[in-house]
């Protein structure tokens, strides 16, 4: 069983046997048989996969150019990645 949070309530066992018969009683949400469980398709939790996963470096920047491309908000780094690639793109190397 995972790590609950501190003050997590748990039902009691004739709350949980309840809980169970009250579900069960539902005629819309019966349980699934393990025929159907097998027919479920896997789903990938998360973010998806990229085509081209992005290779991590470190960078050393000048303090006032980091602190502008920060001050526009999330997604600096993919700002930065943008930018090179139109420079690069400029000067005919990609």
């Amino acid at each position: 069983m995972p790590k609950l949070k501190p003050g997590t309530l748990l039902p009691t066992d004739e709350e949980d046997a309840a809980i169970t018969a009250a579900a069960l009683s539902d005629p819309d949400a019966l349980p699934l048989s393990d025929e159907q469980w097998k027919a479920m398709p896997v789903m990938r939790i998360g973010r998806p996969k990229a085509r081209a996963t992005k290779q991590p470096v470190k960078l050393r920047l000048d303090p006032d150019v980091l602190a502008a491309l920060r001050e526009a908000g999330d997604g600096w780094q993919t700002r930065i990645n943008d930018m090179l690639r139109a420079s690069l793109r400029l000067a005919g190397r990609l």
